[in-house]
């Protein structure tokens, strides 16, 4: 009896402890509460160094986008944009650690262009149809979900597409697609495969042999379109629509964000016109997302899928988003970049991993120090550092 007693008084203590455990701060829809660094131990003087560096590294890029969009992708055959372009704001971002916003700068309110960052919100609403159902294994092919489509033309001209039937893209599967090793082939809203990133001899392009899916990774925004087309098709509606009810909302996010397809990439789904999106902004059109928005959801990302007690993307999800591509370690379902072997960032945790999208946009996701970081319009080359800058001013353990 003795022993049970305390037992029972352990047990007790046990519980009163995890009552008075320190929850996590989630942001409530309307406002976001601020800290200052010194209030959490850090240095201030290193969170305002980060911040100079990054305004020093400023993309050399153009801040009018067509221009930018020139600079990055003009060399490319079929390089036209066929999406918007709209132009970009001043170098900013937003430093989130335990859940408060201890810095900003710039202007992080400002809906811009993102890029890349997209394919990370397209591959979620992937994970969304697997956690429903509606994909039931992310190793079943893609073909066997996806019926003709028909492209929608307002003058009536009739077309239909199968992006999935030919003898190489009957074999891909949704995880060869989410991770960017499909080698699909084909051409989707008038870009062609090969038209995306083209490598080696321009007499090959059109004709070189197929990879083996899962075996060389390429990261290519005409795949990245047609998985996104293949994911309206299995929702049965816009993928913003699913974006917006079933993460941006729960998470508190802005009514300002916008996910945008090209002025082409419309199809005839149940008899209406619904625009299929891009997975980036490489033509235009992709994520238009203030800084706020984005360290929201780098915030879910944070905590795997769960929004203050809510698993809105699941937690088994998330562990396949980051484990890293066989191809490409440093991958895992897109846009997750791994810092694998410290090769992203080279004083951050190997735990970590980044968002990333052209420009630069990334949103840098540490659960080892509760930290998240939105850095918009900063040099590639500067990631790294910047990143490490703001790890600096984290108080020792």
């Amino acid at each position: 009896m003795k022993h049970l007693f305390f037992f029972c008084l352990l047990l007790s203590a046990a519980a009163s402890h995890a009552q008075k455990a320190p929850k996590s701060y989630f942001p409530p829809r309307t406002g976001w509460e601020h800290r200052s660094p010194v209030s959490f131990g850090l240095d201030p003087l290193k969170i305002d160094s980060a911040i100079a560096f990054a305004r020093r590294n400023e993309s050399r890029q153009s801040r009018n986008m067509d221009s930018a969009q020139v600079q990055s992708f003009g060399k490319e055959p079929y390089s036209d944009p066929v999406g918007a372009l709209v132009d970009r704001a001043d170098p900013g971002g937003v430093i989130v650690y335990k859940g408060y916003i201890v810095a900003e700068w710039g202007q992080p309110e400002r809906v811009d262009i993102t890029n890349s960052v997209t394919k990370s919100f397209l591959s979620s609403v992937v994970g969304l149809a697997v956690d429903r159902g509606l994909i039931k294994n992310v190793n079943d092919t893609v073909a066997g979900y996806i019926p003709p489509i028909e492209v929608y033309h307002p003058g009536g001209a009739s077309e239909i597409i199968t992006p999935f039937a030919s003898a190489h893209n009957r074999t891909l599967t949704w995880e060869v697609m989410l991770r960017q090793t499909s080698d699909w082939e084909g051409t989707l809203w008038g870009k062609p495969d090969w038209a995306d990133r083209p490598e080696g001899n321009f007499n090959t392009w059109r004709t070189r042999p197929r990879n083996v899916p899962g075996t060389v990774w390429k990261y290519n925004d005409v795949r990245v379109n047609a998985l996104a087309l293949a994911a309206t098709s299995v929702w049965r509606q816009p993928l913003p629509q699913v974006l917006k009810n079933l993460i941006m909302d729960p998470i508190g996010a802005s009514n300002t964000w916008r996910w945008m397809g090209y002025h082409n990439s419309w199809i005839v789904l149940d008899g209406v016109p619904v625009q299929s999106v891009s997975g980036g902004g490489h033509w235009g059109g992709g994520m238009y997302i203030n800084a706020y928005d984005m360290a929201r959801f780098g915030l879910l990302t944070l905590h795997k899928g769960n929004w203050n007690g809510t698993q809105l993307l699941s937690e088994q999800w998330v562990k396949q988003a980051l484990t890293p591509t066989t191809a490409n370690t440093t991958y895992g379902y897109m846009n997750w970049f791994l810092n694998t072997d410290h090769k992203m960032a080279a004083k951050a945790p190997v735990s970590s991993f980044i968002h990333i999208g052209n420009g630069t946009n990334f949103i840098y996701v540490d659960p080892e120090h509760e930290l998240v970081a939105v850095v918009r319009w900063i040099e590639n080359r500067s990631m790294g550092d910047m990143i490490g800058k703001i790890l600096e001013a984290l108080p020792n353990k």
